[in-house]
């Protein structure tokens, strides 16, 4: 009687941890990634782009008005820069020990010291409403992309000054590039992506990303040479960097905004605001992926970014009230509900 007691016990507990296992893993996904928690900052401000600078373990948040810096690794506040009126984007040059930020309201770029984080200069943009910006260490030029005037400034990371402008015929949104001269942005209004020489500042091609609408987020396998855009109908556009041909298209989610690829891990990813997930999506070989997880997160959850050290991905997000007023796209947020869902595996 007793071994048929302990036999059943341990049946029921065999189950119970399976059960617990069972219910982990479908919580996690695939993948593994799920939502760890949400890093709170708190005040008012809407906010656009964040970057990790994965070496000194430092996270940029733009937030309305200042660029909120945390810790990678204690995700503690430790730093801000001030005076970003409007920021959208941040950029490092780990290499000259500068960073820079995009200010649409300000037409500005603000340029920080790496390690006092100390504002060094502001540099009008040459254009309206400078949304995505990007340093490429080849040629040790900021490239500025001013949403509302069409074009890209481009400036000496070293020190601040106007090395040119450059006409890209569209809205651009975000953009990548090779490290190697070569720098890439999506046009959202023309379904574009340009491709484009960083010394002579020139556009060295407008490939087609034909059934893309309105692409924004981007990213790049280096290596490998392909480009990752998201669009708007719920697909990515995998493109090769040196054809512009597009390799694949595997599905996202809903109005996504911004783009990652993790070289070790060979996953790429989409953060989908609309459907408050991220898409995760295994690189198979160069021109062959697959969908392996979607990880819930959060409605308006949209862009992100990714540590290369640890694989942790960032999210800004906020609580909104759940009705937007006539003729507004999104509803307002709730005070003091900013911060940033942390996803891990």
């Amino acid at each position: 009687m007793r071994r048929a007691i302990t036999s059943v016990i341990a049946t029921a507990i065999f189950c119970m941890v399976t059960g617990l296992l069972l219910a982990n893993m479908a919580l996690a996904g695939s993948s593994g990634y799920h939502v760890v928690k949400t890093i709170p900052i708190g005040a008012p401000g809407r906010w656009d782009y964040d970057l990790v600078d994965s070496a000194a373990r430092r996270v940029y948040v733009s937030h309305q008005t200042h660029v909120v810096v945390l810790d990678a690794d204690s995700y503690a506040v430790v730093g801000d820069i001030p005076d970003t009126l409007g920021v959208h984007g941040i950029a490092v040059a780990s290499d000259l020990g500068r960073g820079f930020t995009s200010n649409g309201r300000a037409n500005t770029i603000t340029i920080f010291d790496l390690k006092t984080l100390k504002v060094i200069s502001t540099v009008k943009s040459g254009g309206q409403n400078p949304d995505a910006i990007y340093y490429d260490s080849g040629s040790k030029r900021v490239f500025a992309f001013n949403g509302r005037s069409g074009n890209a400034t481009a400036i000496s990371a070293a020190d601040g000054s106007i090395a040119g402008t450059i006409a890209v015929g569209g809205k651009p949104e975000f953009a990548a590039g090779d490290d190697k001269g070569h720098v890439y942005v999506n046009i959202e209004d023309k379904s574009e992506l340009l491709e484009i020489d960083a010394q002579k500042l020139s556009v060295l091609h407008h490939w087609p990303l034909t059934g893309c609408k309105e692409p924004s987020g981007l990213a790049i396998d280096q290596k490998n040479r392909r480009l990752f855009s998201v669009c708007g109908n719920k697909k990515m556009m995998v493109v090769n960097a040196d054809t512009g041909k597009v390799v694949a298209t595997p599905a996202i989610g809903e109005d996504p905004d911004a783009a990652g690829f993790d070289p070790e891990t060979q996953l790429v990813f989409s953060s989908n605001g609309e459907s408050g997930d991220l898409t995760v999506i295994h690189e198979d070989s160069p021109d062959k992926y697959t969908v392996v997880d979607t990880v819930p997160t959060k409605k308006y959850a949209r862009t992100m970014a990714i540590d290369f050290k640890t694989h942790n991905i960032f999210l800004p997000v906020a609580q909104f009230e759940p009705v937007a007023p006539k003729g507004e796209e999104e509803p307002p947020m709730k005070p003091n509900t900013f911060g940033v869902l942390l996803v891990s595996k």
